[in-house]
């Protein structure tokens, strides 16, 4: 049975993953984080994360990147492994991230989801063969009004891994309102786009002459990350220090 303290337990994806964990015979949440308390849980919450002395194997992480750095203070104190999907980090925190996986076993994934990371795996061996025959590469995502930072992280992560492809000869272009110029050929566009309800649209779009290929991957419900969370911290009870990804949980 796999011990795991949600940090964020009152905010959406915590109670989606709340609720994934009620059903799980092997995990059980042990303790919540979260500044609202006002919800009822089956399990103690803490508004204050130092204040959380409950023994777990592992915390998982969906919250805001304003806490992160709480976050990562306490589980590399505490050699806690942690499964870190917050998004819209900044390059110090990232930085950080880097430095307490020193301490403990950190899993980072701008995308928790199996399908998204199969698609990961997938644009690479597209983009070898498309942009190498001078096919442009774009990238288009879509999430609800409500989320804050952009591009998503799996935007970008989904950009990383072409230019990984490409031997990393590529530049990101975010915003092409003020640039006039030809397009770059050596150029990934990546656009945003936030309005109604929508869980997280994503397409990687290789344009060439009289063609497009597009590989898309669109999520229905946010189950989905929550269900690859609770793997990835099952997957990362009892390892050792080190940054891991949802590639090791799927291998």
């Amino acid at each position: 049975m796999v011990k795991i303290i949600m940090h964020g337990c009152n905010g959406h994806m915590g109670q989606v993953i709340s609720d994934l964990v009620e059903k799980d015979e092997n995990a059980k949440i042990v303790a919540g984080i979260d500044i609202n308390d006002s919800l009822s849980n089956s399990y103690p919450v803490f508004t204050d994360i130092t204040k959380c002395d409950v023994e777990a194997d592992v915390m998982i992480d969906f919250s805001s990147f304003r806490a992160v750095d709480g976050v990562l203070d306490y589980c590399a104190a505490r050699k806690l492994p942690l499964v870190l999907c917050t998004t819209g980090l900044t390059p110090e925190q990232l930085e950080k991230v880097e430095a307490c996986s020193k301490e403990t076993a950190i899993l980072r994934s701008a995308n928790m989801s199996l399908g998204v990371n199969t698609l990961l795996k997938l644009i690479q061996d597209a983009a070898k063969v498309l942009a190498t025959a001078g096919f442009d590469m774009e990238i288009v995502e879509k999430h609800h009004h409500l989320k804050c930072d952009a591009p998503s992280g799996t935007a970008l992560a989904l950009a990383d891994s072409l230019n990984e492809a490409m031997g990393g000869k590529y530049h990101y272009v975010y915003d092409r309102s003020q640039v006039h110029q030809q397009r770059d050929e050596k150029e990934i566009g990546i656009s945003a786009v936030r309005g109604g309800t929508i869980v997280g649209d994503h397409d990687v779009i290789f344009a060439g002459p009289d063609e497009v290929v597009t590989f898309s991957h669109r999520a229905y419900s946010k189950a989905v990350f929550g269900k690859g969370a609770v793997e990835a911290a099952k997957y990362l009870a009892g390892k050792g220090p080190g940054m891991y990804g949802m590639q090791d949980v799927i291998a």
